[in-house]
């Protein structure tokens, strides 16, 4: 038999055929839709802040025809934004500060359970998250300590975070016992430990609750309206308000004023970001 007889009779193998991976085109496709949902509102502002109020009346969703950076400009000095934001800054950088450090101290001693009923105050933490905000009882508490339309008495608002300690305990848990041990027969103080050893353990932890306070803080819109009526003491998002009119808003300066005011908290996030994913894990799946 020759070997061109052999190799006519030899078995053809065949290759099997190759899977179309359905799931995962789905679940790209999801991914992608979702991020034009979240996309689509962003393109549309920044278009909107170049469109001059009657291109943007004429047809709002269209692309802008030419650049102009007319709304910028006046957004800046209508929203009084050299004043405001600094005010902003003010309220957020000193309400941050405070809770950030008076709520490591705090977190550490529930986290360790040294103070009685620990597991019942933060339970309190969790239910405080799905209860709405008291102002009646608050504005009374405002008006009774004399803080009204105040710097200080805006500042008094945010020195509570249920979220923010939540996460806060939740990775102070992590952190193993035998360095609390350690110090203890060194004979480090509450204070010294927390400060010296605790907190430098828990910088992804305290990342992420500093961007997560100082966002809501900066974004805050009633409580200003309500607490603050002296135009000195006004934040950024207050500012906005002129530019709703009496027959219609300017929304191409509003939208111009909005990515003006995210600028700030953009910056904060962009520096801390390494720090958030590994705070938020821990603080959720901890404890």
């Amino acid at each position: 038999m020759t070997t061109q007889t052999i190799e006519q009779q030899a078995p053809v193998e065949h290759k099997p055929a190759r899977k179309i991976p359905w799931l995962k085109i789905v679940s790209y496709t999801i991914l992608f839709a979702v991020a034009i949902l979240y996309i689509a509102p962003l393109f549309m502002l920044v278009n909107a802040s170049f469109k001059g109020l009657s291109e943007f009346f004429k047809d709002p969703v269209s692309p802008v025809s030419s650049l102009n950076f007319d709304n910028y400009i006046n957004a800046w000095e209508r929203a009084n934004f050299s004043q405001y934001m600094v005010n902003s800054l003010i309220y957020a950088t000193v309400a941050t500060a405070i809770f950030v450090m008076t709520s490591v101290f705090v977190a550490f001693a529930i986290a360790r359970n040294l103070v009685k009923g620990s597991g019942a105050l933060l339970t309190l933490y969790v239910v405080a998250l799905f209860l709405p905000p008291a102002l009646i009882p608050q504005f009374q508490l405002i008006l009774n300590l004399g803080v009204y339309n105040t710097r200080p008495g805006y500042i008094l608002l945010f020195l509570v975070n249920p979220i923010g300690m939540i996460i806060l305990v939740n990775y102070i848990k992590s952190i193993p016992r035998e360095l609390d041990e350690s110090a203890a027969v060194d004979g480090c103080g509450y204070f010294r430990f927390v400060w010296s050893v605790v907190l430098p353990l828990i910088r992804p932890a305290v990342a992420t609750v500093t961007v997560l306070h100082a966002i809501g803080i900066w974004n805050e819109l009633i409580l200003p309206t309500i607490y603050l009526t002296n135009q000195d003491f006004y934040p950024i998002t207050r500012g906005l308000i002129v530019f709703e009119g009496q027959y219609g808003s300017d929304w191409p300066g509003l939208a111009a004023a909005v990515l003006m005011l995210m600028i700030p908290m953009l910056i904060l996030f962009m520096l801390m970001q390494r720090y958030i994913i590994g705070g938020l894990t821990a603080g959720a799946v901890k404890g």
